[in-house]
């Protein structure tokens, strides 16, 4: 039968209930309060949960939000109280709940709610991608999405400045309506076609990189900019360059006194918030369980270890795609990275997405190989444009696009 979570202060409801269930052949996992539930849903995706709304330390309404909010509302929710009012239940199912149970709940109302419950799906869509509202109890995560719910509605053009192993996609990502259309202007190839934009009413737009643009895309880039308030979307370009540097590098003065002048953010990187990742990663991988991209998987302590002292240079979208590898092709529940005299970074290489766009998984490669024959060269730029065969100026640039700053100092060992 179904597994189903119990979620309720009251011992003696809680065993009742689970009494009752237990007789009609369910499995029954039982929590306290909102603390424990949270462990148990993110331990065992149970399918179905039976929530009180009056806890302790987090009502359950607080509780349903939060897993609304961080996509986790996977499974249908029957809310319970003994003190509830017309508008709570109307909150309740605004926010995901597919019920709502009075207390002392007769034997046969549970019943049915819990034949009804298992027969349909959660009010609401499971979204696409994570966000920010996922990671409440990362500090820097946290302050950072209310930053970004801050400016939310100040600009049409946001404008994201970052290092290269930035985490802009998962705040482009907080700022997407759900079920509104998003697309990554990174993975087109050639010009941007401004026509487009019609069919994207009301949606993203996302550019991983100004620093990428040939001139026709950033002629483009002008047009769409343009258009925004006609077709009620919101754009949010990546860029580890400053005014001065665009200007320098050839784009159009126009263009960048306009990207500029609207709104301007700082985000972090993985390097800035490392003792995070564990949380980071916990949580994608949680994310890919709940939307079936993967076994129930969890990680061992010596992998997120490993996954924390990584350096990312490929970013969030890096960091996604190798957890949805390593989740994918892991044949135990627990998921341990492989122990060799190898730096962490080579242990963790080998994997590339095949579900990535083609300009995102050759980037991945390119920043591999150009890693490994900089370990290799210790640096030298000289003996690393002999062996991959390309002059120092493009290969120079080339490491600048990747993130990969090494070997100037060095080049003439």
């Amino acid at each position: 039968m179904a597994k189903i979570l119990i979620v309720d202060d009251e011992i003696g409801i809680r065993e009742l209930l689970s009494e009752i269930l237990r007789d009609e052949g369910h499995d029954v996992v039982l929590a306290e309060d909102a603390a424990a539930a949270r462990a148990v849903r993110n331990a065992s995706c149970p399918d179905m949960v039976l929530l009180d709304i009056w806890m302790p330390d987090t009502d359950g309404i607080t509780l349903l939000k939060e897993w609304a909010a961080a996509g986790q509302l996977t499974m249908p929710v029957v809310m319970m109280s003994g003190h509830g009012t017309i508008d709570t239940a109307v909150e309740a199912t605004r926010i995901g709940a597919i019920d709502y149970l009075e207390k002392p709940i007769a034997l046969q109302k549970l019943l049915s709610a819990v034949k009804r419950g298992l027969q349909r799906q959660p009010a609401v869509p499971v979204p696409v991608a994570l966000t920010l509202a996922a990671f409440p109890d990362s500090v820097p995560l946290r302050d950072l999405y209310r930053r970004l719910r801050q400016i939310a509605g100040q600009s049409r053009l946001v404008l994201l400045q970052t290092g290269p192993d930035h985490l802009a996609e998962l705040v482009a990502r907080s700022l997407q309506t759900p079920g509104t259309p998003w697309l990554d202007l990174g993975t087109l190839d050639g010009a941007f076609e401004p026509a487009r934009l019609a069919t994207l009413h009301g949606g993203q737009l996302y550019l991983s990189s100004l620093e990428r643009l040939s001139r026709s895309q950033q002629r483009s880039l002008t047009s769409i900019i343009d258009r925004l308030e006609r077709y009620d979307l919101r754009l949010l370009a990546v860029s580890g360059s400053n005014r001065d540097e665009l200007l320098a590098a050839g784009w159009d003065a126009a263009l960048v006194e306009r990207l500029f002048s609207h709104v301007l953010m700082g985000v972090p990187t993985l390097a800035d918030i490392r003792d995070d990742l564990p949380e980071l990663a916990c949580r994608i991988l949680r994310h890919l369980v709940d939307t079936k991209e993967a076994p129930l998987r969890r990680f061992s302590p010596a992998a997120l270890t490993q996954l924390r002292r990584r350096d990312w240079h490929g970013g969030y979208s890096e960091l996604y795609g190798m957890i949805r590898n390593l989740a994918q092709n892991s044949t135990e529940e627990e998921i341990n990275l492989p122990e060799s005299g190898l730096p962490v970074s080579d242990t963790l290489m080998s994997p590339i997405s095949f579900d990535l766009p083609l300009r995102e998984a050759r980037e991945a490669f390119e920043r591999m190989y150009f890693e490994h024959h900089l370990r290799l060269e210790r640096g030298n730029i000289t003996r690393l444009a002999q062996k991959t065969g390309l002059e120092r100026t493009h290969l120079y640039r080339k490491l600048r696009q990747l993130g990969l700053h090494g070997g100037r100092q060095h080049e003439e060992n």
